[in-house]
């Protein structure tokens, strides 16, 4: 059923680029079932061509780690208030949230005192950190749809109506492009082992990870004489931004834009920054080293508060550690060429972490997470299932 009383209004807010894709997805659903619906809020560049208002632009928001959020702090401190006046003088139907949690928490707090109904997409992930603040969180929030199965349990222990809905990523095209085609279609030749850069999709990952991660570079070809790199251009990120720092490398590195995943295809190996890109990376298996610094005031913090055994996403999905991990001060030159070189000269364990990672796209269920987010949302929002 379709609504035919007054036009319904969702709120929707994320700060990541991630959020924007998914989010964007999710408003496509909605329009088709209810095409009188205002989308409004913050999102970037993907949400707005699917339809929504946007009131502010999340490239203003997102940020990674503490000293980070003080970069932005003005921004962040305008859409916040911005948000509060919107959700007090014309409160919507409903308030959806998508990941970006230090933020959403606290507008869930405020639409939750002034009775707008919450949902919140792709949970934070306090099973990782700050595990107390679960209670806090099913205070505040109506309905969670989360991406990982293990996270019902988590939520559903506190009293949070929670429900798996699959990863979004399930639901893109992974067949893989013949390699050889897409070799000659990137400009890389047919010799040599490839191996892939994602040095993260914000300016300040990418300022501490690609510097040694090109350095590493320069190294592995001191080994493999004819490797050749490819790096996907993030959403967001101007390839001249990436291409002044390459310069100053002197390492050859074809950049490549809007074509992820078949720049990820041709790999035979991937440097990636912890994030999702790292389960995009598994669903697509192949072996990869996991690479995360933030600011030393960032990570003394985070110490205290993680409380899983690994940074990335592969491993956790896994329960173990499937691909290596290079966190803060191992993050170096010369530690990335060496992990790299020995697993490009081990064949058989490159083939041994091609297969565990083909079972990650199992744990991460069937593809329509969208329909199903909206479905609720939808219902949500109508009360109509």
């Amino acid at each position: 059923m379709y609504m035919t009383t007054r036009a319904k209004k969702l709120l929707l807010v994320t700060g990541e680029t991630s959020g924007d894709h998914h989010g964007a997805r999710v408003i496509s659903a909605l329009n088709q079932m209810a095409p009188g619906l205002r989308a409004y809020g913050i999102g970037g560049d993907e949400l707005a061509k699917a339809g929504m208002e946007l009131l502010y632009h999340s490239r203003d928001l997102s940020v990674v780690g503490i000293s980070e959020v003080l970069l932005r702090a003005n921004h962040i401190v305008k859409a916040y208030r911005l948000l509060k006046r919107e959700l007090i003088q014309s409160p919507p139907d409903l308030l959806m949230l998508i990941d970006y949690p230090e933020f959403n928490l606290r507008i869930a707090r405020i639409a939750h005192k002034h009775g707008v109904p919450v949902f919140y997409y792709i949970s934070p992930q306090i099973w990782a950190w700050r595990k107390g603040r679960a209670k806090k969180i099913a205070r505040i929030i109506d309905k969670m749809a989360v991406i990982f199965p293990f996270e019902v349990p988590f939520y559903r222990q506190v009293g949070l109506d929670a429900e798996f809905v699959g990863h979004p990523l399930v639901d893109r095209d992974i067949q893989l492009p013949d390699k050889q085609q897409a070799l000659q279609s990137l400009g890389l030749g047919t010799a040599g082992p490839v191996i892939g850069i994602l040095p993260g999709s914000r300016k300040s990952e990418i300022s501490g990870l690609l510097p040694p991660m090109l350095e590493a570079a320069g190294r592995i070809r001191q080994e493999f004489g004819d490797a050749r790199f490819v790096l996907p251009l993030a959403p967001g990120i101007e390839q001249e931004y990436l291409q002044a720092i390459i310069t100053r490398q002197k390492v050859p590195v074809n950049v490549v834009s809007d074509n992820f995943r078949q720049a990820v295809a041709v790999c035979d190996f991937v440097l990636v920054a912890s994030g999702t890109a790292t389960l995009e990376t598994a669903i697509m298996e192949k072996p990869m080293i996991i690479v995360y610094k933030v600011s030393p005031l960032s990570y003394a913090v985070g110490k205290l508060l993680i409380e899983v055994p690994f940074i990335g996403l592969v491993n956790i999905v896994a329960g173990k550690k499937v691909v290596p991990e290079l966190i803060q001060q191992e993050v170096t030159p010369e530690r990335i060429a060496r992990e790299s070189i020995s697993l490009l000269k081990d064949r058989a364990r490159m083939a041994a972490i091609a297969k565990e990672l083909g079972s990650i796209k199992h744990a991460l269920g069937s593809s329509g997470a969208a329909q199903r987010v909206a479905r609720i949302a939808y219902t949500m929002i109508t009360g109509n299932r």
